[in-house]
């Protein structure tokens, strides 16, 4: 080796030396440049040796191992081999399986030491260094890979059962479905090619399955859903491509068929009796006409034919695709009381390549006869509207008339009546002719609308019907003055227009508006255009802002109707100054005056005249009463007046308003306290009694007293008081009968007082209140006389 690398160092520094000699061309010195280059290169791989690339000396044999082969003990499955003529010493492996699947031993003999499953994994990546006798590495790692063959150990698999569907009478070849199995072997090989194929287990009639694709198809044109509406075909799988050996599995493969129509609808009865009221409702329904169809219900499509003369009768199609025949037109029994017509059906079929099933046996034509019922109905009116003119401001006694019948034979009699009962229009109850109640006014109401009955006697039955009234216009309003502000400037000079006039009419007949002075004017003129226009002109002047006078002018307006209405119109006029332009700077101001019709006055006399009336009345009433009250003060018979008191009574003040002289002088003349059957007894209206009783011996009980004149007269007006409802009472001191208990005036009402017996209480106290009192004292005060005999 020394020798080796001295050589190669000679023969380098020759090269070098001969690419620098001198007289070479440049070329040479180009090509000495380049062999410089190599020799260099030469010296750097020689200067490291360690990254110089070495020739790989292994040698490896295939190989496999096969898959769940047992491993009691390891075998041998290949040797590790090298080129190089070294003696090897220890060999080392790494990678997959290095730690408890793969060993190697000395001679580089590769052992296996458990069973593999190809289908957890098929390869196995290792790596190999070969070492000397002295743990030198003599060949760096070499990859390898050791193959686990497959071998038929798993079964086919299906996924899933499957399900597929075709329609009725599909083409030979139509795809149904396409079923799939999976297998765990290698597909390479023919433990995973798999066949498919249908088993006897199921149905073979009318399906078949291509081997390697698994797809289901049609093998007949004839499948009918009505007949066999569902298929089950079983599919086996099998590996080794089919071969007997090979393992198997199976689905089950459900086939529906679907529905088309491909059958004829038919009646199900060759005759059908139905039975209608004539009073029927239009487009309701008369009765169901009964179809058999085998197809399932969206796909049944009858058609219904009906005589082209029949008016009456239509048929629709029902929620099961029946016939449901409809009233078209309105029945009348007593023209017409049964009805009988042809009826066909047919059918909308579809993908049809051969005829319907049951196209021998379809009923396709029914009879139907139809019986009206007769009821008793409700009058019928001669038309469905009635409408009447009626001319406005006049009375009319025969507008129109309404007419009703009874459509029965009996032909009951009718009555008329309308139901608002605000209408301006009568009815003659038995004829149906109407009139005006009042005069109608087109300008507050044009048309009038109301409803008519007609009630059948004795039935009751009512039938309605639509009045229209429309109130023709007649020219009785009067035109109005239609215009803007009109001014005058002070400087106007003569036939100047200072405004224009039109003229408006609520009639609604065309008017043709005439314009003129309805009383003649000094300074103003009017032009007529006769065309419902006029212009008001200036005939002299001057005018002045200064001048106290108000401009006007009556204006007369004629509407030309038949017959005429006129109006006549003040119309102000402002005075002006105005500028060159004849814009107005500065107006007098004119005084507003509202004119007023001659309706709206006698509206407002009216109204005055209603409020005197009842004023007038109101006071000969007051009168009348207060008369009645004098009579009643100046007859010989004492009763009680009608007092109204304050709230709180007036006190003293009272006897202004009640008269007590008369009990007083009857109280000292004695009349009140005796009777010709009667002891002498205290007063009527109190019978005092002392705070302090009297010695025993002079205590006399007084004898039982009777009642006195005073006492029955008020015994009976008290009687009259409480069963007269509508008279004034006699006594309105009732209304201070209860004061309360703290009160030690105690009532003041004489309501019970009739009972000539004695009384609890004492008005002695009243003496002691004052002269304001007096009088009450001394009315009813009782002398202790009376008590004593």
């Amino acid at each position: 080796m020394a020798l080796l690398r001295l050589w190669t160092e000679g023969l380098i520094l020759a090269v070098l030396a001969w690419s620098v000699s001198p007289g070479v061309s440049q070329d040479s010195a180009v090509g000495s440049g380049r062999r410089r280059g190599v020799a260099e290169e030469i010296v750097r791989k020689e200067s490291h040796p360690v990254l110089s690339r070495k020739k790989r000396e292994w040698i490896w044999n295939s190989l496999y191992v096969e898959e769940e082969k047992p491993a009691p003990i390891p075998y041998k499955i290949g040797q590790l081999k090298s080129s190089q003529r070294v003696e090897v010493k220890r060999f080392k492996i790494e990678g997959e399986g290095a730690d408890g699947i793969f060993s190697v031993d000395l001679k580089g003999d590769l052992f296996v030491s458990k069973s593999l499953d190809r289908e957890e994994k098929s390869a196995y990546h290792l790596t190999a260094r070969m070492y000397d006798g002295n743990n030198k590495l003599i060949e760096d790692s070499g990859d390898f890979v050791v193959q686990v063959t497959d071998i038929n150990d798993n079964r086919p698999v299906f996924p899933k059962t499957y399900n597929g569907s075709i329609m009725e009478r599909s083409t030979i070849g139509t795809k149904v479905i396409e079923v799939r199995a999976t297998d765990a072997d290698d597909p390479t090989t023919a433990n995973g090619e798999l066949r498919y194929s249908l088993t006897p287990d199921g149905d073979l009639s009318a399906f078949e399955i291509d081997s390697i694709t698994g797809m289901i198809s049609c093998k007949v044109s004839t499948l009918d859903r009505e007949t066999k509406s569902q298929y089950v075909a079983v599919v086996r799988a099998q590996d080794m491509r089919g071969m007997a050996s090979g393992s198997t599995a199976t689905t089950s493969v459900t086939v529906s068929v679907t529905d088309t129509n491909d059958n004829i609808a038919s009646f199900t009865s060759r005759t059908y009796e139905l039975q209608v009221r004539e009073d029927h409702e239009l487009n309701a329904r008369i009765g169901t006409l009964k179809l058999e169809d085998r197809d399932q219900i969206q796909n049944k499509e009858p058609v219904f034919s009906l005589p082209a003369d029949n008016k009456i009768f239509y048929v629709e199609l029902g929620p099961s695709k029946d016939g449901i025949l409809m009233l078209g037109q309105a029945l009348d029994y007593e023209t017409r009381n049964s009805y009988s017509f042809s009826l066909q059906v047919r059918e909308n079929l579809r993908n049809l390549r051969f005829p319907a099933d049951n196209v021998a046996t379809a009923v396709t034509s029914a009879q139907v006869n139809v019986k009206v019922l007769d009821v008793d109905e409700p009058p019928v009116f001669s038309l469905p509207t009635y409408t009447f003119n009626v001319p406005e401001e006049r009375l009319v006694n025969n507008v129109g008339t309404v007419s009703a019948r009874d459509p029965d034979k009996a032909g009951k009699s009718i009555r008329y009546s309308i139901l608002d009962k605000d209408c301006p229009i009568a009815i003659n109850p038995i004829t149906g002719q109407m009139s005006t109640l009042r005069t109608l006014d087109r300008e507050l109401e044009s048309v009038h609308m109301f409803q008519v009955k007609a009630r059948e006697e004795p039935s009751g039955l009512e039938s309605f019907v639509k009045v229209n009234i429309v109130v023709e216009d007649v020219n009785d309003n009067e035109p109005e003055l239609d215009v803007d502000e009109i001014f005058v400037c002070e400087n106007d000079a003569a036939k100047t227009v200072i405004g224009t006039l039109r003229a408006t009419d609520k009639d609604d007949q065309p008017a043709s508006f005439s314009f003129i002075l309805a009383s003649p004017s000094s300074n103003f003129s009017i032009r007529d255009f006769g065309n419902n226009t006029a212009d008001v002109l200036v005939e002299q002047g001057p005018f002045n802002l200064d001048d106290p006078r108000d401009y006007s002018v009556d204006v007369s307006i004629s509407d030309g109707g038949r017959p005429v209405q006129t109006s006549v119109t003040k119309l102000a006029i402002k005075a002006c100054r105005c500028d060159a332009r004849r814009i107005p700077t500065h107006c007098k101001a004119v005084a507003q005056k509202m004119g007023v019709s001659v309706h709206v006055l006698i509206a407002i006399l009216l109204c005055i005249l209603t409020i005197l009336v009842i004023v007038i009345l109101f006071v000969m009433k007051k009168r009348y009463h207060k008369d009645s009250l004098a009579a009643m003060k100046n007859s010989g018979e004492i009763h009680e007046q009608l007092v109204t008191y304050d709230e709180e009574g007036g006190g003293e003040m009272d006897t202004n308003g009640y008269d007590v002289s008369i009990l007083t002088s009857a109280f000292h003349e004695g009349s009140l306290l005796r009777h010709p059957d009667c002891l002498p007894h205290p007063s009527l209206y109190a019978m005092v009694q002392k705070s302090q009783p009297l010695p025993r011996q002079h205590q006399v009980q007084p004898a039982s007293a009777c009642k006195g004149d005073m006492a029955a007269m008020i015994e009976v007006k008290k009687h009259d008081a409480d069963h007269d409802r509508e008279g004034f009472p006699y006594d309105t001191l009732h209304i201070y009968g209860y004061e309360g208990p703290e009160s030690i005036a105690g009532s003041l009402s004489s309501l019970g007082s009739s009972s000539s017996g004695g009384s609890d209480s004492d008005y002695d106290f009243l003496s002691d209140w004052g002269p304001r009192f007096r009088t009450l004292a001394e009315l009813y005060g009782v002398d202790e006389s009376y008590y004593y005999r």
